[in-house]
């Protein structure tokens, strides 16, 4: 009987606790001889994890370096490439799944039997192009990740329409789609009270404009709170919300729950709100996960004029789409809001649960990986 394959997943995160990566993990582990390699614990039924010491940065990047175009030194003398790069020399896999662009160049470097496919979680070359510095000091940086590395993979992956056709045109390749869907929750909808219960998750980032949502919620004509479940990403950011929250007796600002519990604890709730301006181009084609969570918890959506958030909730019937992304065009896409329009959203969410769900999403992975395996 022949011996399973070998694949290597490697991201620079904490594997057990990155939902999208634990996907991964999860559809191979039945069929592949699966090695993890990044930040913290095992996750669970892999055959090896390769664990990168917390205190090995991936985000050292030398501004010197880059100041003098030496991409390549720059890339190489990365704290967490450079210590993956030793401690899996020597190491021949068949396949390697590599998570965003920055573990591109060394899964290749590992010259697996099979080939590299390359996860790329973002549309890295403008990850924060709202920034001059930025852009015009790292963005080339990325770009020559992209030409020299990226675009030398095997096949490819991203997690939204918008991303997959800028990485065509400017390199050459067009990734498959596989959203950042949540896994299938046998949840119905629950009861719609007199007051409309909003809810947000995620992290307490300042580009993220949590803030308007308080704003907006406190100040509506309509019967309506606002609970939030955000992670301390930016704590100053976070004791402004929690200043904000604390002026309303609208709005609840929680603790975060676990990602296994978060779908469970939402659907306690109506309506799932994220209204994210374009302050860049991730942000203005963002399709996050966040949007698929609400749908499994079977809540009514309100996004702003996001192009791939509202042609999921139109094509859906999954909720409203505001005007624009002013806190006005927001309170009035909530003032909209009635118990019988958010019964029809969340029978929006129930109808399409299963084909939004993460299986079929998970599924252009193992065709991708199983082309290469052949």
């Amino acid at each position: 009987m022949p011996s399973p394959t070998d694949l290597l997943i490697v991201s620079f995160s904490p594997i057990a606790t990155d939902a999208r990566v634990l996907k991964q993990v999860e559809r191979f582990t039945p069929t592949y001889n699966v090695t993890t390699c990044g930040y913290g614990p095992k996750p669970e039924g892999v055959a090896e994890h390769i664990r990168i010491p917390d205190d090995v940065p991936a985000n050292d990047l030398n501004g010197r370096l880059i100041t003098l175009h030496l991409y390549s030194r720059a890339y190489w003398s990365i704290g967490a490439v450079r210590w993956t790069k030793a401690a899996l020399a020597g190491r021949r896999f068949d396949l390697i799944l590599a998570n965003d662009v920055e573990t591109v160049p060394l899964a290749l470097s590992l010259r697996p039997k099979r080939g590299v496919h390359a996860d790329l979680h973002e549309y890295s070359p403008r990850l924060h192009a709202e920034f001059e510095g930025w852009l015009r000091r790292i963005a080339p940086y990325y770009e020559w990740l992209c030409r020299r590395y990226v675009s030398k993979a095997q096949s490819w992956t991203t997690v939204g329409e918008g991303l997959a056709n800028e990485y065509q045109r400017n390199f050459g390749f067009h990734p498959r789609l596989v959203t950042n869907a949540a896994p299938f929750a046998d949840l119905t909808p629950q009861p719609v009270g007199q007051t409309i219960r909003l809810v947000h998750s995620g992290a307490a980032l300042r580009k993220r404009n949590i803030h308007t949502l308080i704003s907006a919620v406190a100040g509506s004509p309509a019967d309506v709170t606002l609970d939030l479940y955000l992670t301390a990403n930016d704590p100053a950011y976070l004791a402004e919300l929690r200043a904000g929250a604390d002026a309303s007796d609208r709005i609840t600002l929680h603790d975060p729950v676990p990602y296994s519990e978060l779908v469970k604890t939402l659907n306690n709730f109506d309506v799932g709100v994220h209204f994210l301006p374009p302050v860049n181009f991730n942000n203005e084609w963002a399709l996050p996960n966040k949007m698929f969570d609400y749908v499994q918890a079977r809540l009514g959506i309100i996004v702003g004029p996001s192009a791939e958030m509202a042609a999921y909730v139109k094509r859906f019937h999954l909720g409203d789409v505001a005007a624009d992304f002013s806190m006005e065009a927001l309170q009035a896409a909530i003032a909209e809001l009635t118990a019988d329009s958010v019964r029809e959203y969340k029978a929006g969410s129930d109808a399409a649960a299963l084909e939004l769900s993460a299986g079929p999403q998970v599924d252009v992975w193992e065709e991708s990986i199983s082309r290469l395996a052949l």
